[in-house]
């Protein structure tokens, strides 16, 4: 019932924003090729979504993108008609209540409102088209240094690339990934961390791209953590047996291509006779998410005075415990937000996307007291298959001792 409901609001909106087409011209091919258009794509929308291909055919992916380049402008469309019709509707009421005999309906205003209308939500509809040709591999190397008081000196300048939601699942052009790839290992950092989401369900999807990934190189290691589209939780298997067999099948192909990866455990880097402790936590998600995370697990014979850097895929887990930790967790490197894969953002001055409504740490370097987290926006996409105004991102960390001053 409530997927009728749902079909019908769609064709109500449809209808209504093909007013503003039907204004504009009269040909009755372009009617045709409208309606033509938008009962095609609503059929294979409502085809992925019954047959349960939505979550496990990529290409699936495709058909929600052209979807929304169309709905969108759509909705922009008919809040231009919608406040004509208001005003006219006004308009009648005045003429009724003051027996006017004025006729108040200027063919040419609607005319007018409804090229308006369709010209700005040429501006969505064009936007949603590039993000998913060219945005979603618009790579994007950003850079921060982090300065602490108790960093170790031996590794003061020490560098951490991280990427989070590969969703290796929903690539195609192995050109874009490799030419990425590339620009990981370009940052020559002292290790490379993968905060979760390599994979959209299944561990095979990652397959195709061992060989890309494998080349992943650095001094101190590579290091990854499981997100929660990594447990195979969003597809029906036919057994218990056969969604642990994929899980299993995910760890041993990271391990099969020289990736550390941490299941609430954590490692000792040394340097100089000093060391620092990376700690990676399973998923820990709000809400209805897998909440395998146990930094406490995580942190066995890590003291308070230790300079520790968490790999936690879901911000929230920083929210929710491990900014508060009496442990004192200095450092934190989350994904799982992917920035929505749409906002506004100019860089050090303005930054919007509506996923800021759900998660209060969403993209970027966030700080309390003398505890940091670090939101990568994702280095892949998922759902929409593309990226608009927030793009893939390559994040690098340079750690710094923070001076101390005198007098």
């Amino acid at each position: 019932m409530r997927f009728i409901i749902l079909i019908s609001l769609y064709l109500i909106i449809d209808f209504y924003a093909f007013q503003a087409i039907r204004t504009f011209t009269k040909s009755n091919f372009v009617s045709v090729v409208y309606f033509a258009i938008s009962i095609s794509i609503l059929s294979f929308f409502c085809y992925a979504i019954i047959s349960g291909q939505g979550r496990t055919n990529p290409k699936m992916m495709y058909i929600f993108g052209v979807f929304l380049a169309l709905f969108v402008p759509k909705l922009i469309v008919i809040i231009f008609i919608f406040g004509e019709d208001i005003f006219r509707i006004a308009i009648g009421v005045f003429k009724k209540i003051t027996n006017s005999s004025n006729d108040f309906y200027i063919p040419s205003r609607r005319k007018f409102i409804s090229t308006i209308a369709l010209g700005i939500a040429a501006i969505p509809f064009t936007s949603l088209l590039y993000g998913m040709f060219k945005g979603k591999y618009n790579y994007k190397v950003l850079k921060y240094n982090l300065a602490f008081n108790d960093l170790p000196d031996a590794f003061d300048g020490f560098t951490i690339t991280q990427i989070s939601d590969v969703h290796s699942g929903s690539f195609y052009n192995k050109t874009k990934v490799e030419y990425a790839v590339n620009l990981i290992n370009e940052q020559q950092s002292d290790i490379i961390v993968c905060t979760g989401d390599l994979v959209n369900n299944t561990a095979n999807e990652m397959t195709p791209w061992i060989d890309t990934f494998s080349t992943l190189k650095a001094k101190d290691g590579v290091f990854s953590i499981l997100g929660n589209h990594d447990y195979g939780d969003y597809v029906k298997w036919n057994s218990k047996a056969e969604k642990a067999k994929n899980l299993e099948d995910l760890k041993t192909l990271q391990k099969n291509m020289g990736w550390d990866l941490l299941l609430n455990e954590n490692r000792t880097i040394t340097k100089n006779g000093q060391s620092i402790k990376l700690i990676g936590v399973e998923n820990w998600g709000a809400g209805g998410f897998k909440k395998a995370g146990d930094i406490d697990k995580a942190s066995h014979n890590i003291n308070k005075k230790d300079f520790k850097i968490v790999l936690s895929h879901d911000p929230s887990y920083w929210k929710e415990k491990i900014k508060k930790d009496d442990k004192n967790y200095q450092l934190t490197l989350s994904g799982h937000t992917h920035g929505m894969q749409f906002g506004i953002e100019i860089p050090g001055w303005f930054k919007w996307s509506p996923v800021k409504y759900r998660y209060e740490n969403w993209a970027g370097i966030y700080q309390e007291a003398e505890r940091f987290i670090n939101v990568n926006r994702g280095f892949g996409f998922l759902g929409y298959p593309g990226r608009v105004g927030i793009w893939p991102e390559i994040t690098v960390i340079k750690l710094t001792k923070k001076s101390v001053s005198y007098g």
